[in-house]
């Protein structure tokens, strides 16, 4: 199990850092939302404004749970804002670009909200996901989630069988060990963690069991950053993960997380490319 604070935190000054991608956020090899987690911290690091308000980012190459370089540079900066781009490389292969907005925190403005929360249970009222998985499940279980705690909302007792459905996915998600700091960068990235993770899960619900012969890694991703700080180091955050469309070998996502009292914390989508899986291509 991982600890997402101490594994995304980087070393070094200057627009120059270091980290060590850890190989307890598997999926594929290192989860893209946890990738692009470290590079905000980068951003986190070389910017003097203290919020992450938004981040995109390529995702160019698989990486190794090895050390990575991050070089940050400046884009623009105003009195309240920065923008930045982020480059990850990794034995000289670019493994990620990405562009981050900061801002100064306690910033006026307009004041509303408008994204109402699925009426779901609360997690207590919802079985552990280890209750529900069959004792001999054949479906691989990567090391990313033991890093979670998951109360799925809408289960498929029986995935392999499943019809086609609403390619929607719901459910609560708590971090382990659950967070204890308030740093908004930290936030941030489990936020991007649960924006990124959980589009492709949406997208299989649309289609029957042992129909699906592809996977989808993510071309990018997008995430805006509603609240953090207090807010997304909230201990139970509901994902919602939509495809509300998949053609010409891309699967669109779109994700929403929002926190126990029906706050969004976060919202994003992303671009995945379909290749065949093992055994069908």
């Amino acid at each position: 199990m991982g600890d997402l604070a101490h594994d995304t935190a980087v070393e070094g000054a200057d627009g120059h850092y270091i980290a060590s991608l850890s190989p307890d956020w598997e999926i594929w090899g290192p989860n893209g939302g946890y990738v692009a987690a470290v590079a905000l911290r980068a951003a986190g690091a070389h910017s003097r404004h203290p919020k992450p308000a938004s981040l995109l980012c390529h995702f160019l190459e698989v990486a190794d749970f090895e050390e990575v370089e991050l070089r940050v540079e400046t884009l623009r900066e105003s009195r309240r804002a920065e923008s930045m781009r982020v480059s990850m490389t990794q034995s000289g292969r670019r493994i990620l670009e990405a562009l981050v907005w900061a801002v100064d925190g306690g910033l006026s403005g307009l004041e509303h909200a408008d994204a109402p929360a699925p009426a779901v249970p609360d997690p207590e009222d919802l079985a552990p996901i280890e209750h529900r998985l069959p004792v001999e499940d054949s479906r691989p279980r990567y090391s990313f989630f033991d890093n979670l705690e998951e109360r799925p909302v809408n289960w498929i007792a029986d995935w392999e069988s499943r019809p086609a459905g609403v390619p929607v996915h719901h459910c609560w998600y708590r971090f382990r060990p659950p967070p204890i700091d308030a740093d908004p960068w930290v936030d941030a990235g489990r936020l991007a963690i649960l924006v990124d993770t959980f589009q492709w899960p949406a997208a299989m619900r649309g289609h029957a069991g042992g129909t699906v012969h592809h996977l989808a890694p993510s071309l990018d991703l997008a995430c805006r950053f509603h609240r953090t700080g207090p807010a997304g180091a909230a201990e139970w955050l509901l994902v919602e993960g939509r495809s509300p469309v998949a053609t010409e070998g891309l699967v669109g996502g779109i994700a929403s997380v929002w926190d126990r009292q029906g706050s969004l914390l976060a919202s994003g989508g992303q671009q995945m490319l379909c290749r065949p899986a093992p055994g069908f291509g």
